[in-house]
């Protein structure tokens, strides 16, 4: 079992508290929750496929809530710092659950077919972002995958960037030198929510424009909007997901990767 680093572990769970009470409110009906999981599908598809009992890792798990969607694809465990998110996972009757740090993963190194981080990576300071990286190298098997979504495209800076303290927003190439930098070799990247990417550009720029809200204040950045409104935008995503199968987008406001840890090629044993 690795140690928590100590003095880092006050200070972000502390920063990320609000993000995470605003997103277990939001991500079982939210939009971009919904379209989320269907762009990570096809990915969990590719990175499980011939392996019959696949142990999945999400580092960064927040309350938990995509270990319902990784368990589709095999035995899923989470791990967060911060209590709050633990605890909100706890009273939803999630129980593979731990406290730890990206930067110092407490299981054995090569133990997980599929590592995943969502959403994690780009409110890290730059050394416990890279340290985090290895972690997920170190952890994965030989000829395992490691699944990445970030923030995108600092033309899409908001409201949102301050309740989830975005430290950086990546682009395709920033993204590649992180991960290959640790041994991982990328399978494929691409920007995901593209078909919102002009209504966010000018949503974005006059939250810029006015100044962005207090932590306290952009919650309701996440909150899930009107029920039509919510409805309909759940199918754009939808839509998109389908395209997205099969192409790669130039833009949008995430970027997910696909990455694989050299190594001999996997069986269907565990």
């Amino acid at each position: 079992m690795r140690s928590l680093p100590n003095a880092t572990l006050p200070v972000q769970c502390f920063r990320v508290d609000h993000l995470l009470r605003a997103t277990a409110l939001a991500e079982a009906r939210h939009f971009w929750f919904r379209g989320f999981r269907r762009f990570v599908q096809p990915l969990l598809e590719t990175a499980t496929k011939g392996v019959s009992d696949a142990r999945i890792l999400d580092c960064g798990c927040g309350t938990g809530a995509n270990l319902a969607m990784l368990d589709r694809f095999g035995r899923a465990y989470g791990f967060d710092l911060t209590a709050v998110g633990l605890e909100i996972g706890h009273q939803e009757g999630r129980t593979r659950l731990a406290r730890a740090s990206v930067a110092a993963v407490p299981f054995p190194s090569n133990a997980f077919h599929v590592v995943s981080s969502f959403d994690v990576l780009y409110g890290l300071e730059s050394p416990i972002e890279q340290a985090a990286a290895a972690e997920m190298f170190r952890v994965a098997r030989p000829g395992g995958f490691v699944i990445v979504n970030v923030a995108a495209m600092d033309i899409l800076k908001g409201d949102h960037s301050v309740l989830g303290h975005e430290v950086r927003r990546y682009s395709r190439e920033s993204l590649t030198r992180l991960l290959t930098a640790t041994g991982l070799e990328v399978v494929r990247i691409t920007h995901t929510n593209a078909s919102l990417f002009l209504p966010m550009v000018v949503v974005r720029t006059l939250q810029r424009w006015r100044g962005l809200r207090a932590e306290e204040e952009a919650k309701d950045d996440i909150s899930v909007p009107p029920a039509p409104l919510n409805e309909l935008l759940t199918a754009v995503l939808v839509v998109e997901s389908w395209w997205a199968r099969a192409f790669n987008s130039p833009f949008g406001s995430s970027l997910l990767c696909l990455a694989r840890k050299p190594g001999s090629a996997r069986t269907n044993k565990s």
